[in-house]
């Protein structure tokens, strides 16, 4: 089995959104839409790929933003991923009107991540892990045969996720880190919600955080 991963930097804050697909079955999922989420779309027709899934790391705006324009191009066949303690966020648009956008297209109906939760995506498996700190409903997706953890905005290269917004937890995400990234094999590419990707390796060497 082998999990394709295209990565596309969108939008206004230079998001890394994902579009990730089983390649013996064609399904195709995206981690965390962003604006301009059409470009998203558009690959996954060239690729003849059939998008299946949305999955969400959290819910601030800039991660959830092309949810409504994926889904709406899946004719509602797209099924929305996200840890339930991040729905209230996800209700109020991500905090998106605070920043100046309006997110009115989100689909309403959300399906629930658990920790430890294993997501099938045609023969490819992803583990759910629940990693509070940035917000309370955070998780990352750890895929071993990829060898690859998406991990939104818990962990960057060199540094890691804010938590002085609302439901932020500098203690809770560290603790995140230590348990959910560090304890991943040192080769494991971390696919970060922003800037370049890193592996486990790499932080544990070099990160000041932690």
């Amino acid at each position: 089995m082998t999990l394709s991963i295209v990565t596309f930097t969108l939008g206004p804050l230079d998001n890394n959104t994902f579009l990730i697909a089983d390649e013996d079955s064609g399904l195709a999922a995206v981690v965390d839409p962003s604006f301009e989420s059409k470009l998203v779309v558009e690959e996954t027709a060239r690729r003849g790929w059939s998008l299946s899934a949305i999955y969400l790391t959290h819910a601030h705006f800039d991660h959830i933003a092309g949810a409504g324009e994926i889904t709406k191009a899946c004719a509602g066949q797209c099924s929305l991923y996200l840890h339930p303690e991040d729905l209230p966020l996800y209700q109020q648009q991500g905090s998106a009107r605070e920043f100046g956008f309006n997110l009115s297209d989100l689909p309403t109906e959300t399906q629930p991540l658990a920790d430890g939760q294993v997501l099938a995506l045609g023969q490819s498996r992803l583990q759910v892990r629940h990693t509070p700190g940035h917000t309370p409903g955070h998780v990352i997706f750890y895929c071993a045969e990829a060898g690859a953890a998406f991990c939104g905005d818990l962990v960057f290269a060199g540094s890691v996720g804010r938590t002085d917004l609302p439901g932020g937890s500098s203690l809770m995400l560290i603790r995140s880190i230590r348990q959910s990234i560090l304890s991943l094999p040192p080769a494991t590419r971390l696919l970060c919600g922003h800037g370049p990707e890193t592996t486990v390796g790499d932080e544990m060497e070099s990160n000041p955080f932690f």
